[in-house]
């Protein structure tokens, strides 16, 4: 049998209003522990076709619908709230063909009190890092994330470009906008030690921490994504004792939106934020059992796109129905990363959703 129809026959007869019942068969279609059989992504297609069919035949916008059903699932069920925006407007890593070891270089600005208002922050700060890309000579094409990949060496380069931008642009780094790294660290752990080669550093587990800790002291970061490797439990304990109280500390690799990872972190006390995407865990439902775990432990939660991405607008409507505070959803160009900043707009003018707030996302 296809896979195709391997899932419909799955969910054939169910009521497609019960949400977890409809995941739970698919989940049993596949009958993997990590669903390697039918893949993460066809059975989240399904899942997530049911929940925006269940939306229309409620004749209800999508972020109330996911509201809805999440009363079932989290004992807090926050009201609505637009997130926060994370774009990653400047790239490394495996993302870019530069010598910078560091994947993301990501601005967020948090001192306004709309969305549309932050993200035309956002906007403009994109903009002028491209006039200041232009007068260095350097390359201004843009990635799969819609971020730009000049010929740069370090973070520290990295991060000097955006605050000249972010100058440029009229706003003050450190209160109206924030930087947020995602070094990625797994993709240049080796044989335990984090190997950058752009800055010809290798670095102990403690000496990768210390590094964080210098460039957070040096420049207005509020946030480091993956800042370890994801199995580097012992690291990322050390991490969030010497940085957590200081800075969010997101686990995407760590935690790979899985309840048993996320529940570890929770035991352990590693990290303090989570990063949430649909296909890592495979349904809608498993995606809000991942943000209630987390929301009800104290963790901060950001809805995240991934690479490849469609024009799908899916995690717009998600983050405001759960209430995650943030969003990463890429850099304000390229379709299918304007969409969802788009959706976002709409939704803000439309049903006057508030915005999380000046300063209150972390």
């Amino acid at each position: 049998m296809s896979i195709k129809n391997e899932l419909k026959e799955s969910i054939i007869g169910l009521d497609p209003l019960d949400q977890r019942v409809i995941d739970t068969n698919l989940c049993k279609a596949d009958g993997t522990h990590n669903k390697s059989a039918l893949g993460a992504n066809s059975i989240l297609a399904v899942s997530l076709a049911n929940l925006r069919a269940s939306a229309v035949s409620r004749s209800i916008p999508l972020y109330q619908y996911i509201h809805s059903i999440n009363k079932q699932v989290s004992k807090l069920n926050k009201e609505p709230i637009l997130p926060a925006p994370m774009l990653n407007i400047l790239n490394g890593g495996v993302h870019a063909d530069n010598k910078i070891d560091f994947q993301e270089f990501m601005i967020q600005p948090l001192g306004f009190n709309t969305f549309k208002s932050a993200l035309r922050c956002g906007v403009e700060i994109f903009n002028e890092l491209k006039n200041f890309l232009k007068s260095e000579n350097l390359i201004t094409s843009v990635g799969d994330e819609g971020g730009f990949a000049p010929q740069l060496a370090t973070a520290e380069e990295a991060i000097e470009l955006i605050l000249k931008a972010i100058k440029a642009s009229g706003y003050e780094a450190g209160k109206d906008v924030f930087v947020c790294l995602d070094p990625a660290s797994s993709e240049f752990f080796n044989e335990n030690k984090y190997i950058l080669q752009g800055a010809d550093k290798h670095l102990s587990s403690g000496e990768m921490i210390s590094y964080l800790k210098t460039l957070t002291s040096k420049y207005p970061i509020n946030s480091i994504e993956d800042g370890l490797d994801e199995d580097d439990w012992e690291g990322w304990k050390s991490l969030t004792e010497t940085l957590g109280s200081e800075v969010q500390l997101v686990g995407d690799d760590l935690f790979a939106t899985n309840p048993e990872r996320i529940k570890r972190g929770i035991e352990e006390s590693v990290a303090n934020s989570v990063l949430i995407k649909m296909n890592q865990i495979g349904t809608i439902s498993e995606t809000l059992e991942a943000v209630a775990l987390s929301q009800e432990n104290g963790y901060k939660t950001v809805i995240s796109h991934r690479s490849g991405e469609t024009e799908d607008t899916s995690i717009a409507d998600l983050a405001i129905g759960l209430a995650a505070g943030q969003i990463k959803t890429g850099a304000p160009s390229r379709t299918d990363r304007v969409s969802k900043y788009n959706r976002l707009i709409i939704l803000e003018e439309k049903f006057k959703i508030p915005f999380v707030g000046k300063n209150e996302a972390l």
